[in-house]
């Protein structure tokens, strides 16, 4: 992409010329100190929308007028209420409504994918994964390993970078998973590294997977809500993701799930379950048993938090209104204008690593005597980052809520700071 100029005044002539920039004012800011609060950790925690309140504040005061009939009653029945998003998911990741559903959390439903995805026999046993993979995961992995008897040490295979590099190069990731042949059981990635920010593509990873009869799973906690995906068209056997960072449903919100249609109706499929997974229209008859939903909600355990589901679709509203495709085209004009600052303006003491095959988030390593005391005085000017050890920080330009003029003062301030 073409820049024209470093200045400021270019900053707010591409946020007059941006349609989508007015989607800014939807969101709410946190309190700051310095000038102006300058919000680039949503890749950890996203802004809360402006409704989201008036969303909580309809199921609290439904309960108070109706305490459990609003199951049924409320404005927007809680009984059903889960289902509000599914329309709303299966747009954002490229799925159908029955593929996918809110439920649980992150970790949690990784667990419930591995229970179904990770078959491993005598000699097919092995999980390749990231080797600097979000540390759940790998804690997941290996803990669904020794559950079968393995020792993670051999069952977990880490896909590492070659010397000196921080990602993965895209043949040495086929070549591994050819290595690996007939032993791989599973392919579980993030599909959006959350150290490097790197995007794996998935349609060809599972590809490769399914060439040896594999099963291919992503964590989509960086992904979902920043990456235009087709989890159907390109058959992922399963994704998860959470919904506190891009899709700013608040901390500890409810996640999301997607099983591929191919694995939908199996009544003998490997499967942890629960009543809310039951047939709906007899699971209030509390039979002795389990008779599966034909669809994702077969996997799910217990009635969903309702506030939770609240807040996640007061912003699924504006995701169904922006446009996944709109919004990743804008933020890959945000992401490379917020590169083409550094490298103008830090280029002498900022490296980036994350490469061009990415979403909305940048990592930089930075030449300085203690790289994390820098947040703290980030946060001092009112900048909102992140520190990952031993020298990396993470930014990310939301193009829901970020605008060009947030990238102009974020890198005056990294300028500032660094001299």
């Amino acid at each position: 992409m073409n820049y024209n100029g470093t200045s400021l005044e270019q900053a707010k002539t591409y946020d007059n010329e941006d349609q989508l920039s007015t989607y800014r004012e939807q969101f709410t800011f946190p309190q700051a100190s310095g000038e102006f609060p300058l919000y680039f950790a949503g890749h950890s925690l996203g802004l809360m929308p402006k409704k989201t309140k008036q969303y909580i504040d309809q199921e609290l005061e439904d309960w108070g007028k109706l305490g459990v009939e609003g199951h049924f009653r409320a404005k927007n029945p809680w009984l059903p209420y889960h289902e509000f998003i599914t329309e709303s998911f299966a747009k954002l990741v490229g799925a159908k409504p029955s593929e996918v559903v809110a439920m649980n959390t992150l970790t949690v439903n990784l667990h419930m994918m591995m229970v179904s995805f990770y078959r491993p026999t005598k000699n097919k046993f092995k999980i390749l994964i990231e080797n600097n993979t979000f540390p759940s995961d790998k804690y997941a992995v290996d803990s669904q390993a020794r559950f079968h008897g393995f020792d993670p040490k051999d069952a977990v295979v880490e896909l590492k970078p070659r010397d000196g590099e921080m990602t993965i190069r895209e043949e040495d990731l086929q070549a591994q998973i050819d290595d690996l042949g007939d032993s791989l059981a599973l392919i579980m990635l993030g599909n959006c590294n959350y150290l490097s920010g790197q995007y794996f593509d998935m349609e060809k990873v599972v590809k490769w997977g399914h060439t040896h009869n594999a099963f291919v799973g992503f964590n989509m906690a960086h992904g979902a809500g920043n990456l235009a995906t087709k989890l159907h068209d390109w058959n992922v056997d399963f994704a998860i993701w959470c919904s506190y960072k891009y899709l700013n449903s608040g901390p500890g919100g409810i996640a999301g799930a997607f099983v591929h249609e191919n694995h939908l109706g199996q009544k003998d499929i490997p499967r942890f379950e629960g009543w809310w997974g039951t047939n709906k229209d007899t699971r209030f008859k509390m039979g002795p048993d389990f008779d599966p939903i034909n669809t994702v909600e077969a996997w799910q355990l217990s009635n969903p938090p309702i506030f939770q589901l609240a807040a996640l679709r007061a912003s699924m509203d504006i995701y169904d209104e922006a446009g996944i495709d709109n919004l990743r085209k804008r933020g890959d004009h945000l992401t490379g204008y917020l590169e083409y600052l550094l490298k103008e303006e830090c280029t002498e003491k900022v490296r980036i690593v994350t490469p061009e095959k990415r979403g909305s988030m940048l990592c930089i390593k930075i030449q300085a005597s203690d790289p994390k005391a820098m947040v703290d005085t980030f946060h001092n000017k009112g900048v909102f980052v992140d520190f990952r050890e031993p020298d990396i920080l993470r930014m990310t330009p939301i193009p829901l809520y970020n605008s060009y003029q947030d990238c102009y003062h974020l890198v005056q301030v990294i300028k500032e700071c660094l001299s």
